[in-house]
């Protein structure tokens, strides 16, 4: 096979895998908490024709040298962590985290997991739980008779008791972050996993040693910018004709060989 009919083919590829992952923004744009992705390309292996510096004649050497590329390929999909904007819900149970970090979710397993959507809901037990019914961690129970609860924005929750009977704290909510947040592991569910990547969690009150805040009565909207994505979706089909063309010229040429020579 010709070689520019294989470069121009990994070219294909990778744009190809490239809308996947814009495609995967876009459906995204509604997901409270979502971090969109990027894709990551790097050139493959070059031919080694003639190495730079090698010798010409007796007193010279080249200064370039001839190394033909192969190709690209995409080697990852990075999470950019950046701030979405917040959304007023006025609901007790929703929370944002403003900065740094993660709310701490425990699976069935006993595993935990970690998440930006602060979508939180109330089980049968009245724990406070994901919408998928997983336990945020530290567990916190609403008593029955709790008129109105407060969430500070260092975590803190306390209760209204109806009837006056006073006010009660329930518990602390924590905030965990990770060195390398873009070394989690997305899990579907707007949940991610602790990887070797991403380092070892570190728990803390909210506001302290760098932590984000926690906002009461509000989301945080998906960080996807719907005019960029469309911008790059172009930009992508742009480059995936651009190869396309190149296959056809490739072949053109074989074919004029072909019938000429």
């Amino acid at each position: 096979m010709d070689a520019s009919l294989w470069v121009a083919k990994t070219g294909l590829t990778a744009q190809q895998s490239r809308l996947t992952v814009i495609s995967n923004n876009l459906s995204n744009v509604n997901t409270v908490g979502f971090k969109k992705d990027r894709a990551v390309f790097e050139d493959l292996l070059y031919q080694n024709v003639r190495q730079p510096g090698a010798s010409t004649d007796a007193q010279t050497i080249s200064p370039t040298g001839l190394m033909m590329g192969t190709g690209t390929r995409i080697i990852a999909t990075e999470k950019i962590h950046s701030q979405g904007n917040m959304i007023s819900t006025e609901n007790a149970l929703d929370l944002a985290i403003t900065g740094r970090g993660f709310f701490q979710i425990q699976q069935a397993d006993g595993t935990f997991s970690y998440t930006r959507d602060g979508s939180f809901k109330l089980n049968d037990q009245g724990q406070v739980v994901t919408a998928n019914g997983q336990l945020l961690v530290p567990a916190l129970t609403i008593p029955v008779n709790a008129a109105s609860l407060t969430v500070g924005r260092d975590g803190t929750v306390d209760a209204e008791l109806e009837a006056g009977a006073g006010k009660v704290t329930l518990g602390q909510i924590q905030v965990a972050r990770f060195v390398n947040e873009a070394g989690l592991q997305p899990m579907g569910r707007n949940l991610y996993r602790e990887t070797t990547a991403s380092g070892t969690v570190e728990i803390g009150i909210p506001g302290l040693a760098g932590i984000g805040e926690v906002m009461q009565g509000a989301l945080e909207a998906s960080n996807v910018n719907v005019v960029e994505e469309m911008v790059n979706m172009i930009e992508t089909q742009r480059a995936y004709e651009v190869n396309s063309k190149a296959i056809a010229a490739a072949d053109g040429m074989l074919r004029f060989l072909n019938n000429n020579l």
